[in-house]
């Protein structure tokens, strides 16, 4: 299981620019995570970054994630990886998040994507954001509308972390890629 292979995969399914981002953004943090609780970065990784890989073609559930799971299984991904990936699906009561890198990525998938979404109408990005002005955003119901805000707190309950602390660990686990994920530089203001 290789990171150029789970690359290619990504870029061979998903051709949107925001859905590679997101992906990208989870990897990091699940990466990030990982050390910080003496896992296989590796393997959290790719974990994160295919997490999505299926949603573009098919973003209905539960075709995502399970025609993922098809895919990664016919390409020789290990049982547990595609376990970790189906089990951010709440919908799939037969995938329930018991290990750590399960926990992670559901407390990760959500919040990525709206910290990007923060990040992008911040004058200077992701670089000076903290988790104070996310908490701030994820109380205006208008902003990044289609991120499910109860996905991210009951994300964090389930991980066991405090939520502040949770979201500015996912912030400075995208600091050092945001050049790559395109939020080094916001387009607007707060």
């Amino acid at each position: 299981m290789q990171r150029e292979d789970a690359l290619a995969l990504l870029h061979e399914y998903v051709s949107d620019p925001g859905l590679r981002r997101h992906c990208l953004a989870v990897e990091a943090a699940m990466r990030a995570y990982a050390v910080k609780l003496g896992e296989a970065p590796d393997k959290w990784g790719i974990i994160g970054l295919l997490h999505d890989f299926d949603y573009e073609r098919w973003p209905n559930p539960p075709d995502h994630p399970l025609r993922g799971a098809a895919i990664l299984a016919g390409r020789g991904y290990p049982e547990d990886v595609i376990y970790a990936i189906k089990s951010h699906a709440d919908y799939l009561p037969d995938c329930p998040r018991i290990r750590p890198v399960e926990k992670a990525l559901y407390a990760c998938d959500e919040l990525a994507g709206f910290i990007l979404a923060c990040a992008m109408v911040r004058p200077n990005g992701v670089m000076d954001l903290t988790a104070s002005s996310v908490r701030k955003k994820l109380k205006s119901k208008g902003f990044a509308a289609k991120v499910n805000r109860e996905d991210i707190y009951r994300g964090a309950a389930e991980f066991g972390v405090d939520l502040d602390e949770h979201i500015q660990f996912v912030i400075d686990a995208l600091k050092p890629h945001a050049e790559t994920l395109g939020i080094a530089r916001g387009v607007g203001s707060e």
